[in-house]
């Protein structure tokens, strides 16, 4: 990091941190006591700050990771500080874990577009400050820094797992996926996304000597034509059906399948994924999380996703294969007819903003949902296309990752895409300055309107006296 860049970068985490700190504060003043799932996270975490490790509400669905990193914060705090009584293990001591969760992510999303993209030389470090300034106030993310959930915790160990995977110390990678996974059961997919970055690299290198051998130059190790992608999964089982590059996978990945066989453990143990409430969570086969998650990403990424240039080529592709797009449409189609899923909580809960996109969306009509399908496909091809120069073992190890962190998901939560989303941003190219400004600019606003109803729009059920806010 030159000189220049550091001190921009130091200056806008500075900035950036003191901010959120007066967001903090009005947060906490306009609401004092624990909000939504808060009332499951804060009491437990106050047991544990008692030394109650046993007591547990079963209507908690993740591990202790949060509660267990609260405590080994606050209470060395409070006897450095000299804090006794209600202010340790407070409310408002508590959310500002994910203050610091926060502060920590600027910096892992800061080195990680510096580490993802160090040999494209045209990007400046104003671009790459920018960009992580944006990552950092991504709306969705940026939301829980003020609120006592698991969200900035899951994010920040992720990424630092990440982070670690691509600087080669797997060892290290694996144990902060460990952490991760005890703030979320989910992150496992984003461990075996780690071993899937080493495994897609070897890949490339065994594809481009296949290449070299065959003298093969139409073939690209990085897109193609349809018959392309089948020689590339030819090529793909017959290199991991060596029993050789076996061996060499696993003794470059064995970090990473100690911790998935031991995930696999736990689940045999407790008999499922979720340790708490499993009616609420249970797990199926929702294919069209797949088509929610892609439509929340051309909302949020639309400067990347939605422009002229994209749709002139999303069009003559097309026309180019009008087979392959009329299959696709056919199997898109089904899948929502046979495998949408509608949660009791998605119905019931008008504190949340996907009741309201349902209700004012997909609720209008019964047909809806089938004509969202043409937008669909044009966010799942730019998507792809951004990607493009990613190797295609990279993008077919991100899909089955994306395919298997938002399908078996029965509740619309934007929450849970996230990570995905992060990953995904993270790996794609840079845009020329003035979108990215505009990027940035976008994440403000939403974060202005989404606090704004927060604090000052809240209303009352009939059945209840609490105030009741809008909210992610």
């Amino acid at each position: 990091m030159e000189r220049y860049e550091a001190y921009g970068f130091s200056g806008a985490m500075s900035g950036a941190f003191l901010l959120s700190c007066l967001l903090f504060a009005a947060v906490s003043r306009r609401q004092r006591g624990p909000y939504m799932d808060e009332v499951f996270h804060v009491p437990q975490a106050q047991a544990y700050c008692h030394g109650r490790f046993l007591q547990w509400d079963p209507m908690i669905t993740t591990l202790p990771g949060l509660y267990l990193l609260s405590v080994g914060v606050v209470k060395p705090a409070a006897w450095l500080l000299g804090w006794t009584g209600s202010v340790v293990c407070s409310v408002g001591m508590l959310r500002f874990i994910n203050l610091l969760f926060s502060a920590g992510n600027f910096y892992l999303l800061y080195l990680l577009l510096f580490k993802i993209h160090q040999k494209n030389k045209a990007v400046s470090g104003f671009q790459r400050i920018l960009s992580a300034l944006t990552l950092a106030a991504f709306p969705t993310l940026y939301f829980f820094t003020f609120l006592y959930y698991t969200d900035p915790g899951s994010v920040f160990f992720t990424l630092f797992s990440y982070l670690m995977c691509l600087y080669g110390n797997h060892k290290t990678a694996a144990l902060l996926g460990f952490c991760g996974f005890m703030f979320r059961q989910t992150n496992i997919v984003w461990t075996v996304f780690c071993a899937g970055n080493v495994v897609a690299e070897k890949l490339n290198e065994a594809w481009k000597i296949e290449l070299q051998k065959k003298k093969d130059e139409k073939i690209s190790s990085r897109k193609g034509s349809f018959s392309d992608l089948t020689r590339i999964l030819q090529f793909l089982v017959k290199y991991l059906l060596s029993p050789k590059n076996l061996v060499t996978l696993t003794a470059l990945t064995w970090p990473y399948i100690i911790l998935v066989c031991l995930f696999f453990v736990f689940v045999f143990i407790n008999g499922g994924i979720v340790v708490g409430d499993r009616s609420s969570h249970e797990a199926c086969l929702h294919f069209p999380q797949l088509f929610y998650f892609l439509s929340f990403t051309a909302f949020f990424s639309f400067p990347h996703l939605l422009t002229p240039t994209k749709i002139r080529k999303f069009l003559l592709s097309l026309k180019k294969y009008p087979v392959q797009y009329s299959l696709v449409t056919v199997i898109s189609l089904f899948l929502i007819w046979k495998f949408t899923y509608v949660h009791k909580y998605l119905l019931a809960d008008n504190r949340h903003f996907t009741f309201y996109v349902w209700r004012k969306v997909f609720q209008r009509h019964e047909l809806v949902k089938y004509l969202l399908v043409p937008f669909y496909l044009f966010a799942g091809w730019s998507f792809a296309d951004t990607l493009k120069s990613k190797s295609i073992f990279w993008i077919l190890m991100y899909f089955v990752c994306l395919l298997a962190v938002t399908v078996p998901q029965k509740l619309l939560e934007f929450r849970y895409f996230i990570l995905p989303f992060l990953i995904y941003r993270l790996n794609i190219p840079f845009l020329p300055l003035y979108r990215q400004l505009l990027e940035l600019a976008f994440y403000i606003l939403v974060n202005a309107v989404t606090f704004y109803l927060f604090l000052n729009r809240t209303f009352q059920w009939e059945n209840s006296g609490e105030v009741q806010r809008f909210m992610w």
